[in-house]
């Protein structure tokens, strides 16, 4: 069955824009033609034409950390609402964490969110495996089982390993397995009975902060175990200007060490927190002026290499109960990219392109999937935005059952309106 995309604005290698028909068959793109070239030529066999004249296709964006909360958590989330969340955002593949209970520590849980996910049939869900039983940290998972079951990386996030031999060991299982260790990194002593970070807020407040350096700590220690054991070691949500300076400093030297950044921490600091509304709570907390714009140039000099959500709904009553008591996370998938096009694109700091890039090719690269560019003979995952559609956020709106945004009623430009994965469309406005 042939799909045409017709006069779709596409980004070149350089970063320019160009216009061309898109051929979709058989789940792959079959071919990019010149939209100087006649519909009729080529429209011969085509069973759908969409014409995309004015609207932007990119890559189906790329999500390496997000939360479904299935099994175990489903008022919060299920896989098929957070798909259908995901493909209102853009995104056409999406990684999921093993915070559910039971904990993705056994390879049949890997396999019931596999099944799950087809089931749902909306985008491509990837499942990682806990490096810990249960996340406790106490007693390494069976690796190789959980890889031969489907998972794509080994991550006790949600909380950090603890023990170091236990974070070596663990390594060193996965670089023989050419499996990533993905690193939610906090050291448990520094953050007891902390909600926000350690600033100006909790001293207004009279919280207890979290400092920068219960990330760092664990970002430093593992780089040094990565590079004793060779592993592909991938940071997540990287939050402050130590992480960001000590990641840089292994990559200079050529440590196989990646990382992630999510749009919170681009673009809120925590002078922008209005109150105790648990909305804002987030882990890692949104942290000084300062660490997010090491985070910003972090990004920029690709010392971070991506761009993900951490996508992480609850209910509006766990949300309710304050901020010291409610469970930390916001929602991302239906904000994260025109967040970032209207403080980053439209105001000049950023290319449009290196945007995309960020949310597409790069995860792609950093992880290893076959998708992310706009070439012939890749998965048609593709994500259709029009640049000019202005609209406020209305959490109501949401097709994630979490509606725990802090960007509720900000005014936003360029807003995904369709989304195909494998060629299917499954997401339209």
């Amino acid at each position: 069955m042939l799909t045409i995309i017709a006069n779709a604005s596409v980004l070149d290698h350089q970063g320019n824009l160009e216009k061309k028909h898109i051929l979709l068959q058989d789940g792959v793109i079959k071919s990019l033609v010149d939209a100087q070239v006649k519909l009729s030529d080529i429209q011969d066999g085509a069973s759908d034409i969409i014409d995309a004249e004015g609207k932007l296709i990119t890559p189906g964006f790329i999500d390496m950390h997000v939360h479904l909360r299935e099994p175990g958590f489903e008022h919060k989330e299920t896989i098929e609402s957070g798909s259908r969340s995901a493909a209102k955002g853009g995104f056409t593949t999406i990684a999921c964490m093993p915070n559910t209970r039971p904990v993705t520590d056994h390879p049949d849980v890997i396999k019931l969110i596999l099944e799950k996910a087809n089931q749902a049939g909306i985008v491509k869900v990837l499942p990682y495996a806990a490096i810990t039983k249960n996340e406790l940290g106490r007693e390494l998972t069976d690796f190789a089982a959980l890889k031969e079951a489907g998972a794509i990386g080994f991550t006790d996030d949600g909380v950090g390993v603890q023990n170091a031999q236990m974070m070596k060991d663990a390594m060193k299982i996965a670089a023989g397995l050419q499996m990533p260790v993905i690193a939610h990194c906090e050291d448990d002593s520094l953050v007891v009975g902390a909600c926000v970070a350690e600033g100006e807020f909790a001293k207004k407040h009279g919280l207890k902060g979290i400092p920068n350096e219960s990330e760092a700590i664990h970002v430093g220690r593992d780089i040094l175990l990565a590079e004793a054991t060779g592993v592909h070691y991938h940071v997540c949500h990287v939050s402050t200007e130590q992480s960001v300076r000590l990641i840089r400093q292994a990559k200079s030297i050529g440590i196989h060490v990646t990382a992630e950044v999510c749009p919170h921490h681009l673009v809120l600091s925590e002078e922008d927190i209005p109150g105790l509304d648990a909305n804002w709570k987030m882990n890692p907390p949104l942290r000084s002026k300062r660490d997010v714009e090491a985070c910003i140039e972090g990004l920029l000099d690709g010392t971070l290499d991506i761009i993900v959500t951490d996508h992480a709904p609850h209910s509006a009553e766990e949300k309710a109960k304050g901020m010291e008591l409610a469970p930390f996370g916001i929602v991302g998938f239906e904000t994260a990219f025109p967040l970032l096009y209207t403080k980053f694109v439209e105001t000049g700091l950023w290319d449009l392109s290196f945007l995309v890039q960020r949310m597409t090719a790069d995860p792609a690269k950093v992880f290893g999937l076959n998708s992310g560019l706009l070439e012939a003979g890749r998965p048609a995952d593709l994500t259709m935005i029009d640049l000019d559609a202005e609209k406020s956020v209305d959490p109501e709106q949401f097709l994630s059952k979490g509606h725990n945004t802090p960007f509720a009623g900000w005014n936003l430009k360029g807003w995904p309106v369709k989304t195909w994965v494998d060629g299917k469309l499954v997401w339209s406005e």
